[in-house]
């Protein structure tokens, strides 16, 4: 097995998660969710969502392919959600709706805020692009961040305030719109 490690790939893939995940845009779900169930489980929530993201990363082949979709049809596939996202992120409307329920930090926490459709679309998507090895230590990096602001989400939202978060949920939107475009246009040509 040859395992290449690339700084580049390692970078593009944890900005690209980042935006998705967008789990400093999640801070208010984050903190309306604490003052309904009280505590949320930090490092329960981060644990699963890295182990679920992993396991798709491996898995995601092996699922489409036993439903006979190859991985550019789902990167291309992946770009419409990630291009919703965005809208999303950069208009403040709603496309995707979430189920919350109270229960643990599992759900919805960890599935599906911080590993959800998006994100998995994206590990999928990058999986086409992207070395195995870099992707997990992206998820990895991320898993991470997530950690640390799920334990200071409110601070977070203290320090930065509604303007601030609003404005950072807007700029990483943008981000995600530009990689859905060239998500989009680097693997259509592949279909045909």
């Amino acid at each position: 097995m040859n395992v290449q490690f690339s700084f580049r790939e390692i970078i593009t893939a944890t900005m690209i998660l980042f935006a998705v995940i967008d789990i400093i845009g999640s801070v208010p779900i984050i903190i309306s969710l604490r003052k309904k169930v009280g505590h949320i489980q930090s490092e329960k929530a981060t644990i699963v969502s890295t182990l679920i993201m992993i396991l798709f990363l491996f898995l995601g082949d092996e699922i489409l392919s036993l439903i006979g979709v190859d991985v550019n049809s789902f990167a291309v596939a992946g770009s419409f959600i990630l291009f919703f996202l965005a809208i999303e992120m950069i208009l403040g409307i709603t496309i995707f709706k979430d189920e919350m329920t109270e229960s643990s930090s599992i759900v919805p926490l960890a599935f599906p805020l911080i590993a959800g459709a998006g994100t998995m679309t994206t590990l999928i998507s990058l999986r086409a692009e992207f070395a195995v090895e870099n992707i997990i230590v992206a998820i990895l990096i991320n898993s991470v961040f997530v950690f640390f602001v799920l334990k200071t989400s409110q601070k977070v939202e203290d320090i930065l305030g509604g303007v601030g978060l609003n404005v950072l949920r807007k700029v990483f939107g943008i981000i995600l719109l530009a990689i859905a475009v060239k998500l989009f246009t680097s693997n259509i040509n592949q279909l045909f």
